[in-house]
């Protein structure tokens, strides 16, 4: 029976990779559509993203009650990320967590989109919308660029 299928989803699970490697690997090496290898990346990105979502603010806050060291990373975590990133957030507002997921680079993607939701207490759902929306632009992003489309934006 062909896994791959699996596999991909597997690799877009991992925070590293994501889809961004999960689609050239499926369209490349595996040699699926354009659409097979962008619907199992999608999947396979948000599912950790409902997890991350729904545990991160119980796990912080069980490690914050029980560990002093903990409690003071946290604390500072949130003052420092708040204090630096808020004025940007709430000018952009739900956009900044889109193209946060959205663009196709280092340090982006949907653990990262699901931590910045944490830090910044946006909702469960929501959170989970606008994170789920910037993994398909990505997805697009990354499939075009992978197939040669994008190449004729070059100059």
């Amino acid at each position: 029976m062909n896994m791959k299928w699996l596999f991909i989803m597997l690799i877009s699970m991992l925070p590293v990779s994501e889809l961004r490697g999960a689609i050239p690997l499926a369209l490349g090496v595996y040699k699926m559509s354009p659409a097979e290898a962008f619907f199992w990346a999608i999947l396979g990105n948000i599912i950790p993203v409902i997890f991350i979502l729904w545990l991160l603010d119980p796990f912080s806050r069980f490690l914050m009650k029980h560990s002093e060291f903990c409690n003071n990373f946290f604390v500072w975590l949130f003052k420092r990320t708040r204090s630096r990133h808020s004025r940007k957030f709430k000018k952009w507002k739900s956009l900044a967590l889109i193209v946060l997921v959205a663009i196709p680079l280092p340090m982006t993607g949907a653990w990262t989109g699901s931590i910045a939701a944490f830090i910044f207490g946006i909702s469960y759902f929501k959170a989970l919308g606008l994170i789920f929306l910037g993994v398909v632009i990505a997805g697009l992003i990354v499939t075009l660029a992978s197939m040669g489309t994008l190449n004729i934006l070059r100059v």
